[in-house]
């Protein structure tokens, strides 16, 4: 049996939004820039995709603006938005369980001469608005917490703390790439300035995504060159993907409800079953303040790799963390920050489950998974 409990990392391409995707591959495929009749229908269901985009996340059309995903949009936000306002302040804020391309922007503009300041995460691996009130002040210029945690599933209060950044003049950031549909966006109602997603974590294509930017936020664009979206992301537009997305993110909160109901009940048995039935396990994070979908377990005196393998040689796709990070086989800053001693910090495994999992498939993981455990730890010099 073939397993996929890795949708964390990216889910499948829902046939449905195939479908939608293939008349832009095949028959409507002009260049949304063009003048001719191809490019301006192309033109026209750009401009539809951002108002049903704008609409579900409770936004404004003309702050969608599509980018490749995620790693681009969280690029452009923290350095654009930096780059543009340097000149008022140079101060900025992220959480120290940010994603590697939010950490990585934030090391370019500290190299740059910005000042960059990490909220911590709690042991619960959830960033507090006390936390953010200790280190945010008047030459803060952006902050920028993710919504939902990549390794750890975590929730945060993004509402309380774009609250906080506003009463100092800050802009906020979040990376929501994790959060559909887990959460109900509205970017009006949470006060949020900026935001990044992917298509492809939520049954869209690759290669996809979302950057808001609120009405009257400078930014410097990364990419320059045709000046589409108002010069703010130069290149041709990939109507197939955007128009995946799009309908990706309307299937995702039109149902919502059975989806997280479906996907709780296969996490919870799983964890149920295994805590039960396999000795030394912890979940790491807040299991309350946690996206259904996610299960991130510490396995005792194994380490996380040789499970993942094992796994793998049985046709189950697990992860030890961020897939962005999967070449690099240094310890999680995630579990660093909540507290993981040295010695448990690659014992860690991410099950993160998904629309097209079934139970037949989570008994067989669990079979497996005993076996793998069972086998590991009978060689392991840790007991």
């Amino acid at each position: 049996m073939k397993v996929y409990l890795d949708n964390g990392a990216t889910t499948r391409l829902d046939p449905r939004v195939l479908a939608k995707m293939r008349p832009y591959l095949t028959e409507k495929y002009g260049n949304a820039s063009a003048i001719n009749y191809l490019g301006q229908a192309a033109y026209l269901d750009l401009m539809e995709a951002k108002k049903r985009v704008a609409k579900l996340l409770g936004g404004e059309p003309a702050g969608v603006i599509f980018t490749s995903g995620a790693t681009e949009a969280n690029n452009l936000i923290i350095k654009g938005v930096a780059l543009a306002n340097q000149a008022k302040r140079k101060k900025i804020i992220i959480s120290n369980i940010e994603h590697p391309c939010v950490r990585e922007s934030a090391n370019e503009l500290a190299r740059a001469g910005f000042q960059v300041e990490f909220v911590p995460a709690n042991s619960e691996g959830l960033v507090t608005p006390e936390a953010l009130r200790k280190i945010i002040d008047k030459e803060t210029i952006l902050v920028s917490v993710m919504a939902v945690n990549n390794e750890i599933g975590t929730i945060n209060d993004i509402a309380a703390l774009a609250k906080i950044a506003h009463q100092y003049g800050a802009y906020f950031h979040t990376d929501a790439a994790q959060a559909i549909p887990y959460l109900k966006i509205d970017i009006k109602k949470m006060g949020i300035d900026l935001l990044s997603l992917s298509g492809h974590k939520f049954y869209g294509p690759k290669g996809v995504g979302v950057a808001y930017i609120k009405k009257g936020i400078k930014v410097k664009p990364l990419m320059v060159g045709g000046g589409q979206e108002n010069n703010l992301r130069s290149g041709t537009y990939n109507l197939p993907g955007i128009m995946g997305l799009t309908f990706a993110l309307e299937l995702a909160y039109k149902e919502r409800a059975a989806y997280l109901k479906r996907v709780k009940a296969l996490r919870d048995y799983f964890w149920q079953r295994i805590n039960q039935e396999i000795s030394g396990l912890k979940i790491n994070g807040s299991m309350t303040k946690r996206i259904p979908a996610n299960l991130n377990v510490q396995f005792t005196s194994i380490e996380g790799e040789a499970i993942l393998m094992d796994l793998s040689h049985k046709g189950i796709c697990v992860s030890t963390g961020s897939a962005c990070s999967a070449a690099n086989l240094q310890a999680s800053h995630v579990l660093t920050a909540i507290g993981l001693s040295k010695n448990l910090l690659n014992s860690n495994i991410r099950f993160s489950f998904g629309r097209f999992n079934t139970k037949a498939e989570i008994n067989y993981t669990i079979k497996a998974l005993k076996e793998t455990v069972k086998r590991l730890r009978s060689f392991s010099p840790i007991k």
